[in-house]
């Protein structure tokens, strides 16, 4: 019974003690340990095995129960020790709590009887200061109604004292004293419901009616309106009472000014009506001096009476301006048909310049006041009268430089007073923009008639190709003429003026430039009678002599100029033009036209040295080279193409220095030209032998070399050659060396032949095969069956996008179609 009863205990034991395993990693992780009792999956079975793991061990069975034992005690002492530490814990514990709630019951009552102090200590300085507070209203209000009863007895004196004032005229002291009245009624605004402030307030501005009125009533007093003047100038009174009128409604001061400029121009309404003499155009410097003499007059008479804030003189001037621009409108619709553009442009320069005047001498600010609004601010730089505007003089110069981008002067401030008067003349303008539509036709009729005198330019000795003059006569017009139509007018003319200038561009390119460029019988680029005559006879192509040669680098030159200078224009003409028109402004059509003729110049130039090396290619073509026996020296065409090379590249090398761009085209243009030109007529050597074509691949390399030689040929510096240059050439000629390589190589065996064919050419057209085979004089049954080989060996064409490039070698090159041009030209010739 004994043994299940412990067996029993040991069994609740382990059920009371068994832990989580995270209370059992907590425990290993702050008492580390090594010892197996201390496992959680402790088994006794296996811990007495290891203690006793054979029976020999079993002897020392008493040390080990005795270690045990001493153990067991040990742990039995701990657990004894930490147990009655912990007796009296929860006792202590109880205490502390006991003696912190006591203290927290104290620290509340102190804090209490701070808060019953701290109240009782505001109470007490509420009770002190109640007394001084009442004390500081008191004294606010008392001088508050003070201020407010002495001001009440300014007022009612001050109202008393004006009323009189005003009765006696006494302008000067009314102004003084009506300002102040003014300032002390403001501060009773928020006492106009008492019924004393309320009258006294109606009887100020009962004064200031009764004073505008005497005011009005006085000046039409002194001047009247039929015109007749007070003799004896200004008085001190109406001085006075212009500073009143500063004070009072801003009516009256308009008033003011309006009858007194009505009546000081009423004169000049009278001497220039519609029906005098010299109300017209070209007495219109009368009117000008008439309100300038009219302006003095003010200063010396009515300068001091009207203040200087008024800005009279300005007034004047301004409604003059107004009156005038109205009855000059009148006069020119009513006498449109007898208005000329020299008439007009001296009416508008001696407007343009009395608008300078006025520039010069007034500020504009009374432009936005009331009726008088300002008129539209004119463009930039259009002013030709101010002090730092550059001349017009400089203008032509620097347009004859072709230099329209060069720096300006800092431009002068804009004229506020631009087109105040000429805004009338711009209706009238189409008589200027007619008049310039003649002008350039005549201009351009003499450059015609120049030309033709003085023949083409002489040929240059210094660098650089001369440009005709008469291009720069054009833009240094076109220049003047921009500048004056941007002084008349930014809007609609401007953008007639641009249309003339158009016109006029066109027609120098047509007659001047492509009119007289060199003419050829293959310029069009088909065939002639005269062409294939000359061609069966034998002779050569006619060349272009030293002084056409110039002539045609003399008209690429000039229209370079043309193209570059016109789009200056066009920015220009876009910078005098309004904002809203610029758009309107497009010149593009103009430059292409000049870029045509640079591209017909430099075609000209190629077609003339392309044609001055064709009797020697075709030399090249009829020579027997199956007879040649040893290789020397460069063949004779190949000294001949030289030679036209170095006569004509240095003549337009020279006289396109000036623009170097143009003559590298020259060169791509040649280069592109006279190599398929060249390969054309390789084709047509046939037979070769094997000595004749280690000839011809020398002479394809001295042209080669020549070629690459080209843009630097007879120069004293040597430069390089562009690179787009350099490339078409070398990949050109190497095309052409590749095909003599091919005919050099024995066709024997023919898979080797055909193979090396396809490596060296990169050629699938069985055509040009065909073309090689008869230049190594195989015949037509060897052919076939290296045609058929050859379609044999040919590379399966890629599917995709590269199908279509690989389909591209099928089509005909251009030595091909020159081949089928040549066989048209030799059916012709036959039927002739």
């Amino acid at each position: 019974m004994m043994e299940e009863e412990e067996l029993e205990f040991v069994e609740e034991l382990e059920a009371v003690l068994q832990l989580t395993p995270d209370v059992q990693l907590a425990i290993e992780q702050v008492f580390p340990s090594q010892d197996p009792l201390d496992r959680a999956d402790f088994n006794a079975v296996e811990y007495i095995n290891t203690l006793f793991p054979t029976e020999q061990s079993l002897a020392n069975i008493d040390e080990v129960v005795n270690k045990i034992r001493l153990k067991i005690r040990r742990l039995d002492d701990n657990i004894r020790t930490v147990v009655r530490g912990q007796t009296n814990v929860g006792q202590d514990g109880r205490q502390a709590l006991e003696e912190a709630q006591k203290a927290i019951q104290q620290l509340f009552g102190k804090i209490k009887d701070i808060k019953d102090k701290a109240e009782k200590s505001e109470q007490m300085v509420k009770e002190i200061t109640r007394d001084i507070k009442q004390l500081d209203h008191a004294k606010r209000h008392l001088t508050t109604s003070i201020t407010t009863l002495n001001h009440l007895h300014m007022l009612a004196g001050g109202v008393d004292s004006l009323e009189a004032m005003t009765r006696r005229r006494q302008y000067g002291e009314v102004a003084n004293l009506l300002q102040g009245v003014m300032n002390v009624l403001e501060h009773f605004h928020k006492y106009m419901g008492i019924p004393q402030i309320r009258q006294l307030s109606e009887r100020v501005k009962a004064a200031q009616t009764e004073l505008g009125q005497q005011i009005l009533a006085d000046f039409e007093e002194a001047f009247p309106s039929q015109g007749t003047k007070r003799p004896g100038g200004p008085s001190n009174v109406l001085r006075d009472a212009c500073l009143i009128a500063n004070i009072l409604d801003p009516r009256i001061k308009q008033e003011i000014i309006k009858k007194f400029i009505k009546q000081h121009l009423s004169e000049y309404l009278v001497l220039f009506q519609e029906n005098q003499d010299v109300a017209w155009l070209d007495k219109i410097d009368r009117r000008y001096a008439w309100i300038k003499r009219q302006l003095v007059d003010y200063e010396e008479k009515f300068g001091r009476m009207f203040p200087r804030e008024w800005y009279m003189t300005e007034r004047i001037a301004v409604e003059f301006c107004h009156v005038t621009r109205t009855e000059l409108a009148k006069i020119m619709r009513t006498r449109a048909k007898e208005i000329e553009v020299k008439l007009l442009l001296f009416a508008i320069q001696r407007t343009t310049n009395f608008e300078g005047f006025l520039a010069k001498r007034f500020s504009g600010c009374t432009l936005t006041d009331g009726a008088l609004k300002k008129l539209e601010s004119p463009p930039p730089s259009t002013n030709p009268f101010l002090e730092d505007e550059s001349t017009p003089e400089m203008e032509e110069l620097a347009m004859e430089k072709g230099d329209l981008d060069q720096p300006k002067k800092p431009k002068a401030p804009d004229n506020p007073f631009h087109g105040i008067v000429s805004k009338c003349f711009e209706p009238h303008l189409y008589v200027y923009i007619e008049s310039q539509d003649k002008n350039l036709g005549e201009l351009i009729d003499r450059f015609v008639a120049d030309f033709k005198a003085q023949g083409p330019p002489k040929p240059s000795t210094d660098e650089g190709g001369a440009v005709l003059p008469s291009c720069a006569d054009l833009f240094v017009y076109y220049k003047k003429c921009m500048v004056q139509c941007s002084q008349l007018s930014t809007g609609e003319p401007m953008i007639a003026l641009t249309t003339i200038f158009q016109k006029y561009l066109r027609e120098y390119a047509w007659k001047i430039l492509s009119g007289n460029l060199p003419k050829t019988t293959s310029s069009s680029g088909g065939l002639t009678i005269s062409s294939l005559l000359k061609e069966k006879e034998g002779s050569e192509a006619a060349k272009f002599t030293l002084e056409e040669l110039c002539l045609i680098c003399s008209i690429l030159s000039t229209a370079e100029y043309c193209l570059a200078t016109t789009q200056q224009l066009e920015e220009k003409l876009k910078e005098k033009v309004d904002v809203s028109l610029t758009e309107r402004i497009n010149l593009t059509g103009e430059m292409d036209t000049f870029s045509t003729v640079i591209s017909n110049s430099i075609q000209l130039l190629v077609q003339d040295l392309d044609a001055a090396c064709d009797p020697a290619l075709t030399a090249m073509s009829k020579m027997q080279w199956q007879n040649v026996e040893h290789v020397g020296d460069q063949s004779p065409y190949v000294t001949s193409v030289i030679l036209h090379i170095k006569q004509n590249v240095p003549i337009i090398r020279d006289n396109l220095a000036s623009t170097r761009k143009y003559f590298t085209q020259f060169c791509i243009k040649f280069a592109n030209s006279f190599i398929p030109k060249f390969i054309t007529h390789l084709f047509k050597c046939k037979p070769i032998s094997m000595v004749g074509a280690e000839q011809l691949l020398l002479d394809t390399h001295s042209l080669k070399m020549v070629l690459l030689d080209l843009p630097s040929i007879g120069s004293q510096v040597v430069r390089k050659a562009p690179a787009s240059y350099t490339k078409i050439v070398v990949k050109g000629m190497t095309r052409a060396e590749m095909i003599l390589k091919v005919v050099m190589a024995p066709h024997e065996p023919s898979v080797v032949f055909v193979d090396n064919y396809i490596k060296l050419l990169t050629d699938c057209s069985t055509e040009t095969f065909q073309k090689i085979l008869d230049m190594k004089g195989l015949k037509r049954s060897e052919q076939s069956s290296m045609l058929e080989l050859f379609r044999q060996r040919l590379p399966t064409p890629p599917a995709g996008p590269e199908a279509s490039s690989s389909l591209s070698l099928l089509a005909p090159t251009p030595e091909q179609e020159s081949s089928r041009i040549r066989k048209l030209e030799k059916l012709i010739k036959k039927r002739l």
